[in-house]
């Protein structure tokens, strides 16, 4: 934990908890208010775009802040400035290392948290806290390995906690609406499903590997990191800066070179779930929940560009089966097995599989999308979050949005509306800006007993344990199957193995002594 001195001149950090504990504040700070206290892990980034959401709803008082990077603190700061929110960053405790975090939980009095980090560290964070009680909103993947998340999955029901993943077009009115009208049978059989997205956009691939074991000597770390405690449970290894100016290294958003921090992890095989995780919590949203799929049969990666034992391919083809299940939806009714493709790295479904759609779009497909087919009928969004979707049935001579398609008007609403906006203007929408606001909200609804309760979910949250972990089981499934291309991979949810040894060596993660959870 950073010894922290406020621009008031009194001590936070482990001086101010020690402190508050010695005048009597049991398991709470003094002033203790009747809002949610929430602490906070991973401050900028993705981090300040959930956590301030949180806060702006005046529901919530922060109670601590913890990001392995102290400069985080100043620059969330002066984001806040920018943004026009009133709030002093110093007034708040701010940890560098979590384990300090969860040891304090209890003096703090936190009953809820946000974790915006890295990959590989979201297990430790969201599972330390969960058995403490705390509800907790963590961030997409859930968690980086299959043992992970079976670990997630059953200490998140052992305490009953609040979990609300943070794939936040769930809570889009045409997201919902879509899944609605897939769920009740209107497109058929479905048998096949395409998923794709133009990430990775961040460095990963053959020359990052190359790169790391050309480098092992390492850099020195940059000031106000606390490299340790950024690693966590992964394999201790020096600190890498930048690349040079003249690497050939894959950044087709100029990130800043980054070899580990910030954000350019995600490609790394020990931090991050590569453009798999980042990105399918997202675009196979749709079809997971209208599918109602479950169950991961095998995998296989079939195409894989550039590939190495440190970072994800650049580009990759994954074909995942989902095995046939009973419909919860429509009890009776038995749905049949699924493939479902998974593209990345700008790969994408050729326009002879959405020839209806191609006809009518000058033979293009989406930059990014969800292609459902089904025996009377086909599903297509056009993003990444479910917030533009598009009907065709067999007998229609192109696809016609999905709250204007006159046999998709006849599907009875079944999923209460969070954001409102896309059916109020009676059409789906690629306007993306707020539109997250529902999902936050949720989260703090769920943990106060209100809104809507899901039967989907059986749960306050659509994006609770029981909708989430079985997606993501599907997720990790297909990383594993990037990792050992051309190999079909049978995977047991049961046993948690794999039929081959090579794939079971990626089931569980490394963790490194001293930080076991």
């Amino acid at each position: 934990m950073t010894f922290n001195t406020s621009r008031r001149g009194f001590l936070r950090g482990v001086g101010g908890v020690t402190m508050l504990g010695a005048a009597g504040c049991c398991n709470s700070w003094c002033g203790r208010s009747d809002k949610i206290r929430l602490a906070v892990v991973g401050v900028m980034g993705k981090g300040y775009s959930d956590w301030t959401p949180m806060l702006k709803t005046g529901r919530v008082e922060i109670v601590a802040f913890c990001d392995a990077d102290y400069t985080a603190r100043e620059k969330a700061q002066l984001k806040l400035v920018k943004d026009g929110i009133d709030f002093d960053m110093y007034e708040v405790p701010f940890f560098t290392d979590y384990r300090k975090l969860l040891d304090s939980c209890a003096l703090l009095g936190v009953n809820a948290m946000t974790v915006s980090t890295p990959d590989h560290v979201h297990a430790p964070v969201a599972i330390g806290a969960m058995k403490q009680g705390i509800s907790v909103y963590v961030q997409k993947p859930l968690v980086r390995t299959l043992w992970e998340l079976d670990y997630f999955n059953r200490t998140a029901k052992e305490n009953g906690v609040v979990v609300q993943m943070g794939n936040q077009g769930s809570s889009l009115d045409t997201m919902r609406r879509c899944t609605e009208v897939i769920q009740s049978g209107i497109l058929g059989d479905v048998k096949e499903v395409h998923v794709w997205t133009n990430r990775p956009v961040w460095p990963q691939g053959k020359a990052v590997a190359d790169w790391v074991k050309g480098h092992p000597k390492g850099d020195a770390v940059r000031p106000g990191l606390n490299w340790d405690a950024w690693l966590a449970t992964a394999a201790k290894r020096p600190f890498l800066d930048k690349y040079p100016d003249n690497a050939d290294v894959y950044d087709p958003w100029k990130l800043g070179k980054n070899v580990y921090h910030t954000f350019t992890w995600r490609g790394f095989f020990d931090f991050g779930a590569g453009a798999f995780g980042d990105m399918a919590c997202h675009t196979m949203n749709l079809a997971f929940r209208g599918l109602e799929l479950g169950g991961v049969s095998d995998a296989i990666c079939t195409m894989a560009r550039s590939e190495n034992n440190v970072a994800y391919p650049l580009k990759s083809i994954v074909k995942l089966t989902y095995k046939a299940r009973e419909s919860k939806v429509r009890p009776g009714v038995t749905l049949p097995a699924v493939t479902l493709y998974w593209y990345d790295g700008d790969e994408k479904p050729s326009a002879e599989i959405m020839p209806k759609w191609a006809s009518t779009h000058e033979g293009q497909v989406p930059k990014t999308g969800c292609y459902i087919i089904g025996s009377k009928g086909a599903v297509l969004m056009q993003d990444d979050y479910g917030g533009k979707c598009a009907i065709a049935l067999n007998s229609d001579k192109e696809f016609v949005d999905v709250f204007a398609h006159e046999a998709a008007k006849t599907v009875a609403r079944s999923i209460p509306f969070r954001a409102g906006s896309a059916a109020a203007a009676g059409k789906s929408t690629v306007e993306m800006k707020g539109f997250a606001q529902g999902h936050y909200i949720e989260f703090l609804d769920a943990i106060e007993g209100k809104g809507p309760y899901y039967e989907q979910t059986h749960s306050r949250c659509f994006s609770d344990v029981e909708y989430c972990v079985p997606q993501m089981e599907g997720i990790l499934v297909g990383c594993v199957a990037q990792r050992l291309p051309g190999k079909k991979l049978n995977w047991n949810s049961c046993t948690q193995k794999f039929d081959l040894a090579a794939a079971n060596a990626f089931v569980k993660p490394f963790i490194r002594d001293g930080f076991g959870f």
